[in-house]
Order: C-alpha cells, then sequence, then structure tokens
C-alpha cells in the first residue's frame, strides 16, 4: 500500500507520531492520547506531546475567552485582554 502512495519507505509506525501530535494540538486530554496509543502509564503518552504554536494559541485564546466573561464584555476594542484582572479565588 505504501508503495500505492508513492512512499515505499514509509512505516506504519511513522505515523504515530504526526497523529498523535495532531490529536494534542486539538486539546485531546493525556488520558485519551494514552488510550489512542494504548499506553498504559502517562511518561509513554507525553512522548508523543510537544510544545506547538497551535497549542499556545489555544490556551491564549481559552484565557481570553474566560477574561472576556469575567468582564462581561463580548467584543475585543482594545485587541486583546491587556489591562483585565481576574479576581484570585
Amino acid at each position: 500500500m505504501v508503495k500505492a502512495l508513492g512512499v515505499p519507505n514509509l512505516l506504519f509506525h511513522d505515523l504515530r507520531p504526526t497523529g498523535n501530535q495532531l490529536a494534542a494540538d486539538m486539546g485531546v486530554s493525556t488520558k485519551n492520547l494514552m488510550a489512542r496509543m494504548g499506553h498504559d502509564n502517562e511518561r509513554a503518552a507525553l512522548r508523543y506531546q510537544r510544545k506547538s504554536a497551535k497549542g499556545d494559541r489555544a490556551i491564549a485564546d481559552g484565557l481570553d475567552a474566560l477574561v472576556q466573561a469575567e468582564r462581561g464584555e463580548d467584543d475585543d476594542e482594545d485587541g486583546g485582554a491587556a489591562g483585565a484582572r481576574m479576581p484570585m479565588a
């Protein structure tokens, strides 16, 4: 089958890191990644997770949404949450 794809040296296992990195970028939990990969410990699953710009963007967007909700704002006039304060609970 890999010859038909034009990549005769591709191994099925080569797809594993990419697929799991993409899943992690979508926000899939480590527990779900572990189940997907068949790992029984977190250390093995964490090997497939890398820092990514998409992950950073998702965190920033999520935090911004929390700040906006706390402030009761729907639009973003200042281009971000600069100066916003979150109550410490």
